[in-house]
């Protein structure tokens, strides 16, 4: 079979090569999947460059977040085992994890379903305790996890203010849902925010960006806000001032949404549960930007990376000719 494997860190569009191997062999209570669409999340790159708190073995094939097939022909969503992820024709995962894939959305749009819209959730809700009637703010809003969040707080009843950098992410932003967009290139984002809310400020903030935004958002926060921090795709983590969290009455919550596959894993199943359904009524739809095939996952994952990328790009491996390789 063909994936796309790792053999030395460093940055995706130079580390990853496309190889022939052999097909992997599940281990105990693993199933083999042929992957329909695997789905480019912003941790694969850091695997690449050996920056995610995840470190496989080398050579390991990347790709965290997949739509699969089962040997009995279920159509799953999957987060394969490493080291054999989901840039491959064939990946592994552990049985009891496989969720079944919403009937709502293709093979990429289930493919992305999983990780943003699992985080956007349990960050919104599980966290934060967001609700109807109040005010969103979410950077990075046009991107893979940013449009997850927006969706979500649109179908929660909030009014949702998205961040996003240049005006092709605005546009993106806009066409999401969001009630307000802030282009961050062009306008001052704390000023903003207090235009649109009257000086009051945003309820509940989402931030996968870190660094600058983070300190937008300790601005911007209204009085018992909550800022979720979801990860740091600027780079830079954030050192908060405590001493302002206790004036200013508002929260500070992390979020890393895989220990809830260990802690409470019930609570996982639960929200894919949520998700599938508003997936029926339309309330949610991941926008998947691009396409790619197998050939191409190097380079996408490298733009990625860059983050000149909106929503999120699948990789849709074709199908294996012939018998086992």
């Amino acid at each position: 079979m063909q994936a796309w494997q790792v053999h030395e860190l460093g940055e995706p569009g130079e580390v990853m090569r496309l190889a022939e191997v052999t097909r992997p062999t599940p281990g105990e209570g693993q199933v083999l999947l042929t992957v329909r669409a695997a789905n480019i999340n912003f941790p694969d790159a850091l695997m690449c460059r050996g920056q995610y708190q995840v470190r496989p073995p080398l050579p390991f094939t990347p790709g965290v977040e997949i739509c699969g097939e089962t040997e009995d022909g279920r159509r799953v969503i999957a987060n394969p085992a490493l080291p054999y992820g989901g840039f491959a024709q064939y990946a592994v995962a552990d049985a009891a994890t496989l969720l079944p894939a919403p009937e709502a959305l293709d093979d990429a749009e289930a493919a992305a379903l999983h990780i943003g819209y699992q985080t956007g959730w349990f960050g919104l809700h599980r966290r934060a305790r967001l609700e109807a009637g109040e005010t969103l703010l979410v950077h990075a809003a046009a991107g893979g996890v940013g449009s997850a969040a927006v969706q979500l707080g649109k179908a929660a009843g909030a009014t949702v203010i998205g961040v996003a950098g240049g005006a092709e992410k605005a546009a993106v932003a806009r066409a999401l849902g969001c009630d307000v967009v802030i282009d961050r290139r062009e306008q001052d984002v704390v000023a903003a925010v207090k235009e649109a809310t009257g000086g009051r400020g945003a309820d509940v903030i989402y931030d996968p960006v870190g660094g600058e935004a983070y300190a937008q958002s300790a601005k911007a926060v209204a009085f018992e806000g909550r800022i979720v921090v979801v990860g740091f795709a600027s780079g830079s983590i954030p050192s908060p001032a405590l001493n302002h969290a206790l004036v200013k009455n508002y929260a500070v919550l992390g979020l890393h949404w895989g220990l809830y596959n260990t802690k409470n894993p019930e609570l996982v199943r639960h929200c894919h549960e949520q998700l599938t359904d508003l997936a029926a009524r339309g309330a949610i739809k991941p926008l998947v930007s691009e396409r790619v095939p197998l050939a191409g996952a190097a380079e996408a994952v490298q733009r990625v990376a860059d983050g000149v990328t909106t929503g999120r790009v699948a990789v849709l491996p074709a199908p294996e000719n012939g018998a086992a390789s």
